[in-house]
Parts: structure tokens; C-alpha cells; sequence
């Protein structure tokens, strides 16, 4: 691999892959990801990343209703549990509105029931941005749970997981959190999440890096996708897209690769999370991570960035 593959998560005691496995797609999503994931195949891409290098699973209560972590579970249970060295995180979702600290403790149970875990050794507090702020901070309220939660030993490091940069950066000023997950912006056509990831670093706090193909469109042959984030994206990052495309030609490569290892050069960041759903995909990604590129593919990129603005956290 071109870069230092295991690497301590800063803020914790734990060591992480480079490349992290994803969960979102494997519990079939397919109004975000585009199709349907048989659970056999779901299952069977897990057991390929444990045979890999990739020694760290993402995934969250949420997503499909549990059924992320359900099939999580099943493929580590065919390896006869965790194996040694393989970390696995997930987060706490509310259901509707309740984000108390009742639903927290009963998310951290669920998930424990569905992986076959004990101590879930990393648990971040997902997408806290949709819900009221003095609410979820509030003594006794979910962040304060999560708290009691690491202190009690009932859960290992707790993590801060989101997306809109100026609400996450109000709980990340709280100070509690061991890890920041960001998702989305901070790619090759996105750096809003620059100043938290910074501040994070500042903190020693650690970084995780999610969707940094921007849900598909960095991953996409060109022209195939106009969605950045899950929403339309603007004229002018339809148009970076395409001149990105054009650039990694140009340097032999493709706009996936150089996507994945924008993040994976990045010190800043300990893990890039890849959502993966087909067991191709592992190899696929690692063949990426490991791509030598040229030095000079990066200030052409770079020269191609959007304008700066507010358009993925527009309303």
C-alpha cells in the first residue's frame, strides 16, 4: 500500500485500517445506492473484507432498521466472532423524534444484540444535526448517556458522526467526544468540513472520512450521475466532475481512484470509510488504494475545486 495502512485511531486506544467497510449499502438501501443487496451477498462481502487487509467495519443501528448490523453479525458469527485485530463501529439512531437518553441506551443494546458484541469498542452519535440541540445535550439526554455510557466501560471510545459542518461543530465544542466521523464534504469537490476537521485534529480528536465519492458521482463513468450527497448537484459541479474525468485520463488513472486517495493521503484522516455491498468491490477498492499516482494529478484537481459555498447544506 502507498501510505501507512494501520494507523492508532488518535483520541482512543484503537488501531485502524486505512480503508474502512462501509455498512450503509449492506443492509439495502437502494433509494440512496441504486439497488437492492441480497442479504447472502451483503453477508458474503463482509466475510471477503475480514479475509482482507481491511480491518475496520463501519455501520449504525439505523440503517434498513438494523439490518446493516444483522448481516454484519451473521458474517461475524461465520468467522466464529471478531477477529483479532478487526474493529467495529457503529452509531446510536433515534426512532422518529425520540432521541432521548432511553433511546440511546436501548440503540447501544440493539446493536449489541445484532453483532454479537459485548463492548461495542467505538459508538458515535449519529446525525445529532436533525434534532434539537439543547434537547440532546441536556443532562440525561443522549450525549450525556453516551458519556455514561464509555465511563461505565458499557461501551468502548465515543464518536461525534454527521453532516452539516456548523451544528456538528457545536457538539464537537462540547468536548466529549473521542472521534469526529464527517461525510461528504470533505472530497475532491468539497472542503466545507475543512475548519471542523481541523479543529478536531487540534483537539486530538480523531477523523473519519465517509462518502467521499459524494454518494456515487466521484465513483461514476462520466456523465452517468448528477447527484452529489444524495441531492441535485449545481451546473458548476456537474462541470468539475467532468474536467476531473478528463484530468485523470490525462494522468492514466480514473476519477474513483483518485477520489480514494485524496482522503487516503490526507494525515489528517485515520480511516476512509467505503460503503461496499458486492465482494468485487473489496479487491476493487484495494487495488485503488494501493494505485500509484502521479504528484502532478493533484494541483490539476485541485485547480478544478467549485467555488466554495453553501450548496450541500442548503434547505
Amino acid at each position: 500500500m502507498p501510505m501507512s495502512w494501520l494507523r492508532p485511531l488518535p483520541g482512543t486506544d484503537l488501531t485502524v485500517s486505512a480503508v474502512c467497510l462501509g455498512g450503509g449499502p449492506l443492509g439495502s438501501m437502494p433509494a440512496l445506492f441504486g439497488r437492492d443487496v441480497p442479504a447472502d451477498e451483503a453477508v458474503a462481502t463482509v466475510g471477503a473484507v475480514l479475509d482482507s487487509p481491511i480491518r475496520f467495519i463501519d455501520t449504525s443501528n439505523g440503517y434498513s432498521d438494523g439490518e446493516s448490523e444483522r448481516r454484519i453479525g451473521a458474517a461475524l458469527a461465520l468467522a466464529g466472532g471478531v477477529p483479532p485485530g478487526v474493529v467495529v463501529a457503529t452509531k446510536v439512531d433515534p426512532v422518529g423524534s425520540d432521541y432521548s437518553g432511553a433511546r440511546v441506551r436501548a440503540s447501544v443494546d440493539e446493536s449489541r444484540s445484532r453483532l454479537g458484541i459485548d463492548v461495542l469498542p467505538l459508538v458515535h452519535l449519529h446525525d445529532p444535526e436533525g434534532h434539537d440541540f439543547a434537547d440532546l445535550t441536556a443532562p440525561g439526554g443522549a450525549v450525556d448517556t453516551l458519556v455514561g455510557l464509555r465511563e461505565s466501560g458499557a461501551v468502548g471510545a465515543i464518536g461525534l458522526a454527521g453532516g452539516r459542518v456548523q451544528e456538528i461543530a457545536r457538539y464537537l465544542e462540547l468536548g466529549v467526544f473521542d472521534v469526529l466521523l464527517v461525510h461528504n464534504r470533505w472530497t475532491l469537490l468539497d472542503r466545507s468540513a475543512g475548519p471542523l476537521v481541523a479543529e478536531a485534529r487540534r483537539r486530538g480528536t480523531g477523523v473519519l472520512n465517509a462518502a467521499v465519492f459524494g454518494g456515487g458521482i466521484l465513483a461514476s463513468a462520466a456523465g452517468s450521475s448528477t447527484t452529489y450527497g444524495y441531492r441535485e448537484a449545481p451546473p458548476e459541479v456537474l462541470a468539475a466532475v467532468s474536467a476531473m474525468h478528463a484530468v485523470c485520463a490525462e494522468h492514466g488513472t480514473d476519477l474513483r481512484t483518485a477520489a480514494l486517495q485524496f482522503s487516503l493521503r490526507d494525515p489528517q484522516v485515520a480511516s476512509t470509510i467505503v460503503g461496499m455491498s458486492r465482494p468485487a468491490r473489496v479487491s476493487a477498492t484495494l487495488e485503488a488504494a494501493a494505485a500509484v499516482l502521479p504528484d502532478a494529478l493533484w494541483p490539476e484537481l485541485e485547480e478544478l475545486l467549485p467555488p466554495a459555498r453553501t450548496w450541500l447544506d442548503a434547505d
